[in-house]
């Protein structure tokens, strides 16, 4: 089955919005450092952008998990591939995802992380289909809604293609 991929949000709108955030942590963070969590490895173009744009101190550390393998639809169950590697304790802490979709990835981390006493925990996502939810999870900072559609770009796949298109597509089966 043949692929094509229709441009949903362009990369000075991506980069538009990303600015903002920056704007928006900076300025709820004044006087503290976050430790910013990248959930590898679609959140890592995001996180490296967002980090660029926080002035207040940043920290950071990747950990990656799934529920989806090469497959369109999340599978359900969460698996750790690669842990944090420093403890968390008394840090503020947001989270940095590409995408918040049904929400069982983010409750999982978040009741994990928070269970290492960071001093606050927070999530922040570059894109949320908040209608696709079936477990409830808080997003604190959004970069934007999205419709029910497969997206690609800006480190988002489909089976390990099209991360790297600077901008936010839809994948059109042809």
């Amino acid at each position: 089955m043949a692929e094509s991929v229709r441009v949903l949000l362009t990369e000075e709108e991506v980069d538009k919005r990303i600015k903002e955030l920056g704007e928006a942590i900076s300025r709820d963070y004044q006087g503290e450092t976050v430790h910013l969590v990248c959930v590898l490895k679609g959140g890592v173009f995001f996180m490296c952008e967002l980090a660029k744009r926080i002035t207040v101190p940043v920290t950071m550390d990747f950990m990656s998990a799934s529920s989806y393998g090469s497959s369109t639809k999340s599978s359900g169950v969460v698996k750790i591939v690669k842990d944090l590697d420093e403890p968390l304790k008394d840090r503020h802490v947001i989270i940095v995802e590409d995408i918040v979709d049904s929400g069982r990835t983010l409750s999982y981390l978040i009741k994990m992380l928070g269970d290492r006493e960071p001093a606050s925990i927070k999530l922040c996502t570059l894109l949320d289909k908040p209608e696709r939810r079936v477990t409830d999870v808080k997003v604190d900072y959004t970069g934007f809604n999205i419709p029910d559609e497969f997206v690609v770009g800006y480190g988002l796949d489909y089976d390990q293609r099209y991360r790297n298109l600077p901008y936010i597509g839809v994948v059109e089966f042809n």
